[in-house]
């Protein structure tokens, strides 16, 4: 998929049939924060991300490939070993970067609304991947940018006395719990293994 030339999609095959899915970027951010959500029973998360997504289910028997088709839409439509692989040459916001929706919606909103003029909250529709090429795009004069600059900084590189405790600092500061504490390959993987742990066949 590239978004330059491909159209971004709105529907998805599942056993030869094309099904609607819910594209829009708010969808697949509460998929995110279901798929965080430790009160939610494992067992519950594949049935609450097939009826987030499809406005209309597929048979049950099509459940697993629906799922599948939900971790390929939230994955931006790269396959797993574009996603999970690391050192792949993709975006340093993907394999390096920390953020939450939760924990940084602030800092995320007023980001967009300063460079890219889109109020996230009077938009009627953006699309997820739309979303997250803007996201990747964002300057790094933004809060969000330099937030997850201090997340994701390796502190054993850094050789200075002064600047590693000031590093240090930041981290401690803008440190996020540790089950979102994560990148976005580790979040897909994480993802996944909640999707297959609540047992998507045995819905």
């Amino acid at each position: 998929m590239n978004i330059l030339v491909d159209l971004v999609p709105e529907k998805v095959k599942i056993n030869g049939k094309m099904y609607k899915i819910n594209s829009d970027f708010r969808t697949s951010i509460l998929f995110e924060l279901l798929m965080d959500d430790e009160e939610v029973p494992s067992e519950i998360l594949p049935f609450q991300a097939l009826q987030l997504y499809y406005p209309k289910l597929p048979p049950k028997e099509d459940f697993e490939e629906a799922i599948n088709k939900i971790m390929w839409f939230y994955g931006g439509g790269r396959e797993d070993k574009e996603i999970f692989s690391k050192g792949n040459g993709s975006s340093s916001i993907e394999e390096n970067n920390i953020y939450s929706f939760e924990y940084d919606d602030e800092y995320i909103y007023s980001a967009f609304l300063s460079q890219y003029n889109i109020d996230l909250q009077d938009i009627e529709y953006l699309h997820w991947w739309k979303f997250k090429a803007m996201f990747k795009g964002l300057s790094e004069s933004h809060k969000i940018m330099e937030i997850i600059k201090y997340r994701s900084i390796d502190l054993s590189k850094i050789e200075d006395k002064k600047e590693k405790e000031f590093y240090k600092e930041m981290k401690n500061t803008f440190k996020l719990p540790d089950k979102i504490n994560k990148c976005e390959s580790e979040k897909l993987k994480s993802i996944e293994d909640a999707l297959v742990n609540g047992g998507v066949l045995n819905i």
